[in-house]
């Protein structure tokens, strides 16, 4: 099983949702970078769990502890190595599942990947919780971006059949980046977020759960950045994002709905603003050929329903062999879509930054 990335730059993820620590490495990125750690406890804190009605009751403080790469503040060559020490936890919930898979979860692939010896307590190493190793790297290459005057920011875009405002293809920035991090629940609209709310507290009040949408977005990068065919943009930001549990699907600008335009429609007209070539609309997500055309770059993906819901569910008893009635005990999120909007901006922040090291 691969838990690192590589390209230009390496990440590597590891550590389970109810071991002693989770972490990351972090290889590639230039010497002499300043990292504010107080920048990136507050970045870190937007997934943070335990500090959200909607967010499951696990108390995590998700304080990162950086081990190597840094001296006096700054990045010194070395590869970046951070933990996140695991402080409540319960592997005992999960003891009447180590031969039940939950329904939608990893545990019947993962134990028979590992021949029955994969730490399932709270998904183990497949749970959510390492998505905050994944936050460090971006929380980390969010800063650095930002000196080179690129901006990345999310949103929800919709909880079950509830829309947000997407952004403005051709006028998003960081203004409105800015306004939805202080928001504890990020939206463009308001009174969809309320909605959303809503729908979110009915669903746990039902002992379910329910999915949504994230819209991201990066201004400020040049045209010229990525490649044709295996190292495409998409490509690039598409693996990052598949390495977020829960993710089902993912789309680049106007995305599915081209297929239902003609080219007349999709098409984006070139021009000239301000001396530099722009396109007139932003169908195409930012994203040529898989290289930066200096639009915005604007994904959408799709997060399912948590799996871990309070219904009694059909599983089977691996070791019998047969069928068997399953409740899930534990801490969960009835949703996990609005801690899960700074996990997408560090997956794109990872992404970006791979692609300027190219350069």
């Amino acid at each position: 099983m691969s838990s690192t990335w590589k390209n230009n730059i390496a990440l590597s993820i590891f550590g389970q949702s109810h071991g002693a620590a989770i972490g990351m490495t972090l290889d590639g990125i230039p010497a002499g970078e300043a990292i504010d750690l107080d920048e990136l406890r507050a970045f870190m804190l937007r997934r943070a769990p335990g500090n959200f009605p909607w967010a499951t009751p696990r108390k995590e403080a998700d304080e990162p502890e950086l081990i190597a790469g840094l001296v006096n503040g700054k990045t010194c060559g070395s590869p970046i190595t951070a933990i996140i020490r695991n402080t409540n936890t319960r592997p005992h919930d999960y003891g009447h599942i180590q031969f039940v898979p939950r329904p939608a979860h990893a545990d019947f692939t993962a134990f028979v990947k590992h021949g029955g010896f994969a730490d399932l307590s709270g998904g183990g190493h497949f749970s959510g919780r390492l998505t905050a190793a994944l936050c460090i790297a971006g929380g980390i290459c969010l800063q650095i971006l930002k000196r080179r005057g690129i901006f990345i920011g999310g949103h929800v875009a919709s909880v079950g059949a509830v829309n947000d405002d997407l952004f403005s293809p051709v006028g998003v920035g960081e203004e409105l980046f800015a306004e939805l991090r202080a928001m504890d629940f990020p939206v463009i609209n308001p009174e969809a977020g309320a909605r959303m709310v809503s729908e979110i507290e009915q669903a746990k009040q039902d002992g379910d759960s329910v999915g949504g949408v994230v819209e991201c977005a990066a201004v400020g990068l040049p045209a010229g950045l990525g490649s044709p065919m295996f190292g495409g943009m998409e490509n690039i930001i598409a693996q990052l994002v598949f390495a977020i549990p829960a993710v089902k699907g993912i789309e680049f600008g106007a995305g599915f709905s081209a297929a239902t335009k003609r080219g007349s429609e999709n098409n984006d007209s070139f021009t000239v603003t301000s001396g530099k070539v722009t396109t007139e609309t932003n169908n195409h997500g930012g994203i040529l050929g898989g290289i930066t055309s200096g639009m915005a770059i604007i994904f959408r993906a799709a997060v399912k329903p948590t799996p871990s819901i309070e219904k009694a569910q059909q599983s089977v008893d691996l070791v019998a062999n047969t069928p068997v009635q399953l409740e899930i005990k534990g801490r969960h999120d009835p949703c996990i879509v609005p801690r899960a909007v700074p996990c997408f901006e560090a997956a794109m922040a990872v992404a970006v930054m791979d692609s300027i090291q190219s350069k």
